[in-house]
């Protein structure tokens, strides 16, 4: 069964930087997109961050680009997003999942940032 487990739970001043952890099982890991999601209380859950099979492709949220990167690692089925220049409105719980097929939802980690 698949199971996608986040980590890098953190609460950090603004300005701060953060790695957020994604360990995937039950997937072919390497054939797929794979992406990172924010949700907070008084928005959707929105994409924040993709990256192709391969790795070699990344795409960002308008919001984000430029302070986070994500990254991938096919042998040890990991998902990694580094957070720079962190901003209060970066708080919320990020999830990782494949974006052209949802599989189920982990628990997400939770990201604080204070002002």
């Amino acid at each position: 069964q698949v199971q996608l487990v986040e980590s890098g739970v953190g609460l950090v001043q603004a300005g701060g930087s953060l790695r957020l952890s994604c360990s995937a099982s039950g997937i072919a890991f390497s054939i797929h997109y794979m992406a990172w999601y924010c949700q907070s209380p008084w928005k959707q859950r929105e994409l924040v961050a993709s990256i192709t099979p391969t790795g070699m492709g990344t795409n960002y949220a308008r919001s984000v680009k430029d302070r986070f990167t994500i990254a991938r690692d096919n042998v040890k089925n990991t998902l990694t997003l580094q957070m720079n220049s962190l901003r209060p409105e970066d708080t919320a719980v990020y999830y990782c999942n494949t974006p052209y097929q949802y599989r189920p939802w982990g628990q997400g980690t939770q990201v604080t940032v204070s002002s």
